[in-house]
């Protein structure tokens, strides 16, 4: 059990516990299915901890330069990846950085194989492929919508590939299930699998939540044993982002006012769902309140403010079992993956703390947020 009193509040804590039971799946599957599954950054990356995931997995995925160096520089391996598109003046970093890119198109690799060539290291080439194919709902998150900008769709990938492709990267998932990969690898077998015996690897991308408690672990491990099975020459590869980190730790917070407005009660909170939980906001989605119940109907029922300018930085409703006061402690569960990595400091609202709880139950804080990080970003 976290003993909240000892970190700074606002704080997001990562239990390791619950990190490493995590990570204990996650390579159980990798090893049982005889495939590979690598960290994504854009996820999670909280480098302090990295050395806890490098007892489990080898490698992670960058979406940009400054993502690969990290992979290289503090997960201490070269990076898988795959941009939109890259440009002049950062491709030999990323080079640098990198054992596998893909490129979003053909167009891209053209522009740069003469580079991955002649690199000072061996990279594998691969193109992102699109099977038109997703059962992501929200299409925010949707990488195969129409029009999409990711990836070649069958008709305009050349018969002969070009020189030096030796994968194909697919991403079409969202905190999905194993039966949504199975029938995702029905479209990309029967759009692409013509180009298999000419490839190395295939990298299914992420949206694997195999660590949620309703997940078919047993099912994706015979799924991807099959495929294995159909093609042996095949390096299989998943990169899911949010299963390494779900469920792992929580944003802390306080009640700093209450003010009510035609029957609404607001408890005004020391963080903010624009700065610091965009995902409830982009999404939507409305995030678990320990000791809280969604809805209205409990006897004391408050939205949930955030303490930026913004007009919609709020949620609700929730329902306590007593009434809230200035000073209550208010703790968002699952607040790991994605939320930490697309935080800002719009308004200049203090950025909460990064901490670890660890297996020894002591407090590690690995970060604490000053006036200075905000005028350091601004100029």
């Amino acid at each position: 059990m976290i003993d909240f009193n000892k970190f700074p509040n606002p704080c997001y804590i990562m239990e390791e516990d619950l990190l490493r039971k995590n990570l204990t799946l996650i390579s159980g599957v990798a090893e049982k299915a005889g495939v590979e599954i690598i960290l994504a950054f854009k996820s999670f990356a909280m480098w302090r901890s990295f050395p806890i995931f490098r007892e489990y997995v080898n490698h992670s995925t960058a979406s940009s330069l400054y993502e690969a160096r990290l992979a290289l520089e503090e997960f201490g391996s070269l990076a898988h990846t795959y941009s939109p598109a890259y440009t002049k003046e950062e491709f030999p970093e990323i080079m640098r950085c990198s054992s596998h890119i893909t490129f979003n198109s053909i167009s891209q690799y053209e522009r740069f194989y003469l580079e991955v060539a002649n690199s000072s290291h061996p990279i594998s080439c691969g193109v992102r492929i699109n099977p038109e194919y997703s059962e992501v709902e929200t299409d925010l998150y949707n990488p195969c919508a129409p029009g999409t900008r990711f990836g070649i769709t069958a008709d305009l990938l050349p018969e002969e590939l070009p020189a030096g492709i030796e994968g194909f990267h697919c991403h079409c998932h969202c905190e999905s299930s194993s039966y949504e990969l199975e029938r995702t690898l029905h479209h990309i077998e029967g759009k692409f699998a013509k180009w298999f015996p000419k490839i190395k690897w295939l990298n299914l991308g992420g949206g694997h939540l195999m660590t949620r408690a309703d997940y078919d672990v047993n099912h994706l491990i015979e799924l991807l044993k099959d495929l294995k099975e159909r093609y042996p020459h095949l390096h299989i590869i998943l990169e899911p982002g949010s299963a390494f980190t779900w469920q792992t730790g929580v944003l802390t917070s306080e009640v700093v006012d209450i003010v009510e407005s035609r029957g609404i009660k607001t408890a005004i909170l020391n963080v903010s769902f624009t700065c610091h939980m965009p995902d409830c906001l982009e999404m939507p989605y409305q995030p678990t309140v320990r000791g809280a119940q969604k809805g209205n109907e409990g006897a004391f029922v408050y939205r949930l403010g955030g303490n930026s300018c913004l007009s919609g930085d709020f949620m609700g409703l929730w329902s306590f079992e007593k009434e809230l006061k200035i000073g209550d402690r208010i703790i968002f569960e699952d607040m790991i993956h994605y939320t930490m990595v697309k935080t800002n400091m719009f308004n200049g609202i203090h950025h909460p703390a990064i901490a670890l709880w660890s297996s020894e139950e002591k407090p590690v804080i690995y970060k604490k947020f000053f006036y200075e990080d905000y005028r350091n970003r601004m100029s």
